[in-house]
């Protein structure tokens, strides 16, 4: 049998079967750990126009394959802006430029607008480091083909971040805000960990938010109906139009995931008389809970919370999911029991000054974020002698 690996990358998701993508992306049988590179997801994106077109994320996803059976693949796309991504490159780009540099297009393995980490090089089981060098060397190689200026791999995996390093990528470490279930028998027995202070806090602000005058409804698979995405994208345009100028997703992702992936969506609902006015949009990974996008239409105190978090957390402890993230930013998670944890991500540059220049501004950031963390979680919820006894584990 050939040992040559042949890499190619497509004119979109819609190129490739879904039962091989998948074989990659989700090969254990069961819940897929990450719901957001399986074949249902990207091209949910791309059936639905918030990819391709004129979004500035034309797919381009790579595949690495052996005598004509693909071992290997990555979600790449060619990027003509920094929208979308949640790993800043946008001071990079300046100084490019203004060096006389042409930064845009540049390559990106990701997730469209989704800040959780999972893996971004996908291979059949036993070709783990054959078909993850093989998509690096590709990706590097498409970009310097093209005189591309960078290739970009966000919120990649712990290991995939120590791989690259060792294949010649600079790592670059950012943080989020992530609830762990420590086996909890019920919400209590998470808010019996906390201090007395912020145990009351929690208890004050889940009393308030259950005041607003309504219902609220967790939905997932049948339960799921169109009027309820007809609610959420109120909510949702008026979010992203307030954080980001313009919403990334169009109003068909909705119905094309709604239509694909309804068992793995757990939808966060609030109605008074009928009417909805709060939502928050989550995806069920097989030990993970993420939190993607909230909105609503009237104000009640304390609601946003109670949807966006303890919903979530109630709902991983019923279904002995492990972890809870809840997207990017916003250190009013800590208060609330989300610590902060790293990220990572890898970055290959083909400017060599430039290149130098990065890293060392990678490598003094890199200290930085970690000194945060540690400042962080300091300052978390947990009582004195919880916080030692899992600083212990």
């Amino acid at each position: 049998m050939s040992t040559e690996i042949t890499v190619t990358a497509h004119e979109g998701f819609a190129s490739i079967p879904a039962a091989e993508w998948d074989a990659l992306a989700a090969p254990d049988a069961g819940r897929p750990a990450d719901p957001f590179t399986t074949h249902r997801f990207l091209m949910a994106l791309e059936a639905s126009g918030s990819t391709g077109g004129r979004s500035g994320w034309q797919a381009r996803p790579l595949t690495a394959s052996i005598d004509g059976r693909i071992i290997a693949a990555a979600p790449l796309y060619i990027k003509h802006h920094s929208q979308g991504e949640y790993i800043f490159d946008f001071a990079w780009a300046d100084a490019f430029e203004r060096a006389g540099g042409q930064y845009y297009p540049k390559l990106q393995i990701a997730v469209p607008f989704t800040p959780a980490t999972g893996r971004r090089f996908l291979t059949l089981p036993g070709f783990e480091e054959t078909g993850r060098a093989a998509l690096i060397e590709g990706a590097v190689a498409v970009a310097d083909q093209n005189d591309l200026s960078s290739v970009h791999i966000t919120f990649c995996t712990g290991e995939e971040a120590e791989a690259g390093t060792q294949a010649g990528l600079m790592p670059r470490t950012s943080q989020q805000f992530h609830w762990a279930n420590r086996g909890y028998a019920d919400f209590d027995a998470f808010l019996a960990d906390l201090s007395s202070r912020k145990r009351k806090a929690i208890r004050k602000e889940r009393e308030g938010a259950r005041a607003f005058g309504g219902t609220i409804h967790t939905l997932s698979g049948d339960d799921l109906r169109p009027e309820h995405w007809d609610a959420f994208w109120r909510f949702y345009q008026d979010t992203g139009a307030r954080k980001w100028g313009t919403p990334y997703l169009t109003r068909a992702f909705f119905d094309e995931i709604h239509r694909t992936m309804a068992d793995d969506i757990l939808l966060v609902m609030a109605e008074i008389d009928g009417r909805w006015v709060a939502g928050a949009l989550n995806f069920i990974g097989r030990d993970t809970l993420y939190g993607r996008y909230w909105g609503s239409t009237e104000h009640y105190p304390f609601l946003h919370f109670e949807l966006c978090y303890y919903q979530a957390m109630d709902y991983a402890i019923a279904h002995g999911i492990a972890r809870v993230e809840a997207g990017a930013q916003g250190e009013h998670k800590l208060a609330r029991g989300y610590l902060p944890v790293s990220t990572h991500s890898l970055h290959w540059i083909s400017n060599p000054g430039f290149r130098d220049a990065v890293g060392q501004y990678l490598k003094a950031e890199r200290a930085a974020v970690d000194e945060e963390i540690e400042v962080l979680t300091s300052y978390g919820p947990f009582r004195k002698d919880q916080a030692d006894a899992d600083e212990g584990l």
